[in-house]
């Protein structure tokens, strides 16, 4: 039975990606040693992280000025390292969800915090707007998409202060102007490689300004300087990661994604409005994620829920139980998911509704 991968994170690879790392593996570059044990300052290994940073700046339309950062920890640790290295004295953060909350709290450790808005009330099913971001912050920061919510913010904020954002779940997805951030973070293992890599894309004069001793490791300096080879780097991860840019370039780059993510999107979206034993659970309808689509059963058929994920993954639907903080069903529609799989769904869908 064919599988349907709608995990969250770590999620569906292109399958030329997963048979190119694999065949490194096992002979990287006709050296005959697996990509996994040769050294990171093999002569073979730097062009991989010089073409990945490469089409990192192409695909992306990333200015002068800027650099990308493959290093470790996931987007957790940039939570930590975003403060130390940007918050003098205060900090904006909107609060759209856990990781949103998870990332406020490491900043508290460093100056003033100051939540700017939340949707905590109404279990952030909605992304907060028209708020006011104070203009003597150091920084302000979004969380672009909220994977266990299903909320997205569709476009870059127009803020008169340095932006920063964790894209871990919807980097590549749509075009972003990246001359309004001073740095853009997130964990690889969504729409670009195997969990184990970080990318960070950061404005190089922004650096450097706090008055804090950073740790060598913490400093985005130190990783600038050495182009992310400070230390020994996730080799695999960043091999793969090459893969997929390679694939996204050829594929129509993030325009294309942009176009595929809203065409699967809108089909399961159309289906969760139209099947009346379903319902979204974002209330705003233009806050509705492309990557994470997140639905319950109707209130009148709550009691099939397990029945469903049974009936769903009998029919070769995996990773479609939503996250266990809110329960329900998720389709995470990351870039690499074919639209067949999306049809399957909904056929899956129609089909218990037929039977019930």
């Amino acid at each position: 039975m064919k599988k349907h991968n709608f995990n969250a994170g770590p999620s569906i690879l292109p399958r030329e990606v997963i048979e190119k790392t694999a065949q490194a593996i096992l002979d990287f570059n006709g050296s005959g040693l697996s990509l996994m044990e040769i050294s990171h300052r093999a002569k073979d290994f730097q062009p991989v992280v010089d073409e990945a940073v490469a089409l990192f700046k192409e695909l992306l339309n990333i200015p002068d000025g800027y650099s990308v950062l493959f290093l470790g920890g996931g987007a957790s640790l940039e939570f930590c390292m975003v403060p130390y290295n940007f918050l003098e004295k205060k900090a904006a953060y909107l609060n759209t969800g856990a990781w949103a909350k998870k990332a406020m709290k490491e900043a508290k450790a460093f100056g003033d915090v100051i939540e700017v808005a939340s949707s905590a009330d109404a279990n952030y099913t909605f992304i907060p707007k028209g708020y006011e971001v104070p203009a003597d912050v150091d920084y302000f920061h979004i969380t672009t998409n909220n994977t266990i919510y299903g909320t997205e913010l569709h476009a870059d904020p127009d803020v008169n202060v340095p932006l920063v954002a964790d894209m871990s779940s919807d980097i590549f997805s749509r075009p972003i102007d990246v001359s309004k951030y001073i740095c853009i973070y997130g964990g690889a293992q969504k729409n670009l490689a195997p969990a184990g890599v970080t990318f960070v894309i950061v404005k190089n004069d922004a650096v450097g300004k706090v008055s804090r001793h950073i740790p060598t490791m913490l400093n985005y300096q130190t990783h600038i300087e050495k182009g992310s080879m400070f230390n020994t780097p996730p080799v695999v991860p960043i091999y793969a990661a090459l893969q997929t840019l390679r694939w996204l370039k050829a594929q129509g780059g993030v325009e294309e994604m942009q176009r595929r993510a809203k065409l699967r999107s809108d089909m399961l979206y159309a289906e969760i409005d139209r099947n009346k034993m379903f319902r979204g659970t974002v209330t705003a309808p233009e806050d509705r994620s492309y990557m994470n689509i997140c639905f319950v059963m109707a209130d009148e058929y709550k009691e099939l829920e397990a029945d469903f994920l049974k009936f769903a993954t009998e029919k070769g639907m995996v990773g479609v139980k939503g996250h266990r903080s809110v329960g329900g069903f998720r389709a995470s529609c990351y870039n690499a998911l074919p639209v067949e799989s999306v049809q399957a769904l909904i056929d899956c869908m129609q089909e218990f509704e037929k039977t019930h």
